[in-house]
């Protein structure tokens, strides 16, 4: 990571006079500012960094030493690793789509980008490389399809299903989240694109919908056309397309296929977007403190007033507490604080959310030599009949140095394998981390990230130089992820998403619970609604401007 950012680790240099102030709890109060974001994912330091645009005095409190979240990168020795998300797009194009270039655009930050299109997948109908596009998948129908006829027949199909996908996707992009906000407000940015709105006016009510209506409408019965939508579907929101919303798979889809579309990756790894976003708080005053795990939010007379930390210190906000933890830990945080009725259903709601299973995760660096030929991003299916959402049956590999060679050691690659949302927490419940119990489950829980490996690199494991397994209960420690959830699994047509209000005065939330979505496009896009809500219309019309929206 590029390091151009001050982060303070230990505590700010605006510590009170901690003699004179204390809380009622008898706590010591170490800071307060006017906003208190708790934790630093893209979520949280978007909105902060937001909030830090419009004047506000601002603190960030992350648990872990890294910033970024699900986000975060990290070194061992010259490789630089990503530890989440790493595939792209709308990132390099202006004008954008893509809300997580809305929220770089309105922090006046932004990372370079490699553009690249090409990307490996293996699944039971064969191995081949596929580019994004609008030729790529026609061409893959037509001939990874049992027969010639059969390949006619799904290019039909998905000529038909485009039409419609891309007047759903013109529907979801009528109005950029950048404009949307919780108050009655919205009226007013969101008038600005109502000639858009009117002219998908049709497809608006399809927008809440299960995707897997839109294709059981237009008669899509392809085995392999509905199996990649599926597929596409999961990577997207955890959930099939019988679970992921139609705004969300229309704009993917359409991302993926249009014409023009590319793929982009941040040069320098993820970290540099975390950077990025770490520049837009501490460029105008704000803090960002690392080795701060909140343990409660503190409320008084239903405002929120600040938080306190595991170490007993406290950080009071004047005007807000942003919660970019998950649903269920920001339950947790405020589980013993109020006793109101209506709270409590709110809060045992958040409690109930359903969530998408975790990970596996596999990084490691690799010898690379006589592997001339390897391209970025490979994913792996094992068997479409088991399910797309089946416990090890989908795997992702990144190898990021591909595009990037800064990443890795001369003739060296660095390398990110994982089981998207298919890990179950059971399987890790109760066991404690570094026993022998636990070593011995990551052994066998990881044996199907190195089957996947080895149809790319036979002899990936020889080559291996640097390997580490991540579990379950890794990102539950260190992420502080409930169970080590990847996101809630709120499913299209049965419960919709909570966006950031809480029955709590001055406590807002932001991050993967509140958009749907849980990638970063989502997270970016909560982060502006939850800013953006608290900022003047004035404010708000003039970023809108500003950023070509």
């Amino acid at each position: 990571m590029s390091g151009a950012f001050v982060l303070q680790p230990v505590q700010s240099s605006r510590k009170l006079d901690t003699c004179r102030c204390k809380c009622s709890t008898g706590s010591e109060v170490v800071d307060e500012s006017d906003i208190v974001v708790i934790g630093s994912g893209v979520g949280g330091l978007g909105a902060a960094a937001l909030f830090a645009r419009d004047g506000y005095d601002v603190t960030v409190l992350e648990s872990h030493v890294h910033p970024g979240g699900a986000a975060h990168a990290f070194s061992r020795g010259q490789y630089v690793f990503d530890s989440g998300p790493s595939l792209y797009t709308g990132m390099s194009l202006r004008p954008s789509s893509n809300p997580l270039a809305h929220l770089l655009d309105s922090i006046g930050e932004d990372v370079e980008w490699i553009r690249y299109s090409d990307w490996g997948v293996n699944i039971p109908e064969g191995s081949f490389r596929k580019s994004v596009g609008a030729v790529d998948i026609q061409h893959m129908l037509e001939t990874q399809t049992k027969s010639t006829e059969q390949g006619k027949q799904a290019l039909d199909q998905w000529k038909r299903l485009w039409k419609r996908i891309e007047s759903l996707s013109k529907a979801s992009r009528a109005v950029p989240t950048a404009a949307v906000r919780t108050d009655l407000l919205a009226a007013v940015t969101v008038s600005r694109y109502l000639p858009r709105m009117l002219s998908s006016f049709s497809s608006l009510p399809f927008l809440t919908r299960p995707f897997s209506e839109i294709m059981d409408a237009e008669k899509v019965d392809d085995p392999l056309l509905r199996n990649w939508i599926d597929l596409l579907c999961f990577l997207l929101s955890g959930l099939p397309a019988t679970g992921t919303p139609t705004v969300e798979a229309a704009f993917m889809l359409a991302d993926f296929y249009s014409e023009g579309a590319v793929l982009d990756y941040p040069k320098g790894g993820s970290g540099e977007l975390v950077d990025a976003l770490s520049r837009g708080v501490t460029k105008r005053g704000g803090r960002i403190m690392l080795g701060h795990h909140v343990d409660s939010v503190l409320v008084e007379n239903n405002r929120a007033t600040g938080v306190r930390t595991t170490a007993g210190k406290v950080f009071l906000s004047k005007d807000l507490v942003v919660s970019n933890a998950s649903c269920w830990d920001t339950a947790r945080l405020l589980q013993n604080d109020l006793s109101d009725d209506a709270f409590q259903q709110w809060n045992q709601s958040l409690s109930d959310t359903p969530e998408c299973k975790s990970f596996m995760h596999l990084h490691l660096g690799f010898d690379s030599t006589g592997l001339d030929d390897l391209l970025c991003h490979y994913i792996h299916v094992f068997d479409w009949e088991k399910g797309i959402d089946a416990e090890g049956n989908v795997v992702l590999i990144s190898i990021p140095s591909v595009l990037d060679p800064s990443l890795a050691p001369e003739g060296k690659h660095v390398l990110h394998a994982y089981t998207p949302a298919s890990e179950p927490y059971d399987q890790w419940a109760g066991l404690k981390r570094g026993s022998q119990e636990y070593l011995a489950r990551k052994q066998e829980r990881s044996g199907v990230l190195w089957k996947a490996l080895e149809q790319i690199v036979p002899d990936i494991r020889s080559r291996a130089d640097i390997e580490m397994i991540g579990t379950p209960l890794t990102h539950e420690k260190f992420l502080r992820r409930s169970r080590g959830s990847y996101g809630p699994a709120i499913r299209a047509g049965q419960d919709m998403f909570p966006f950031s209000e809480t029955p709590v005065k001055r406590l807002i939330r932001c991050g993967d619970s509140v958009f749907p979505g849980i990638g970063l496009p989502a997270v970016a896009a909560g982060a502006l609604i939850a800013a953006n809500s608290r900022s003047s219309i004035l404010s708000h019309l003039a970023l809108l401007d500003e950023i070509g929206l």
